[in-house]
């Protein structure tokens, strides 16, 4: 099997109010639109996509529920520690909620979390040496 990832699909209560906070808030563009979703270009070979719970659940079966964030972090590595500060600025302005301020963290980078609409935790991370290396363009 190739090593590679082809899509990353969240699972949302409300397709529109996500598109609205990941399109109108962090301004990304859609590269497709349909009935219950909505899929973003997030990398040469990779999409990321917000799909209606129900239609999820109808297809891959039930959602887990309870207390708590998801066992999941989906990260977004930017070139400096200021674009860490200025990404998290940009969510907490399209309306992200928590928003947690960058910190220097024991592995030696700078990241910061922030959570959608649906309480999915985004990083914000600035990386040291060969991890930027690989994950910034």
């Amino acid at each position: 099997m190739e090593q590679r990832i082809s899509l990353v699909t969240l699972a949302v209560a409300d397709v529109a109010r996500s598109k609205r906070f990941y399109v109108d808030g962090l301004g990304w563009q859609p590269e497709l639109e349909a009935p219950g979703v909505v899929m973003i270009k997030a990398g040469q070979h990779l999409l990321f996509s917000l799909w209606d719970a129900a239609e999820f659940e109808e297809e891959v079966g039930p959602i887990a529920q309870g207390p708590g964030v998801a066992p999941l972090t989906l990260a977004h590595n930017v070139g400096s520690r200021s674009e860490v500060d200025a990404v998290l600025q940009t969510a907490r302005m399209a309306g992200a909620e928590p928003v947690s301020g960058a910190v220097d963290r024991s592995w030696g980078g700078y990241s910061g979390y922030f959570g959608d609409p649906d309480g999915y935790r985004w990083e914000i991370a600035w990386a040291p040496r060969q991890v930027n290396a690989i994950v910034v363009p």
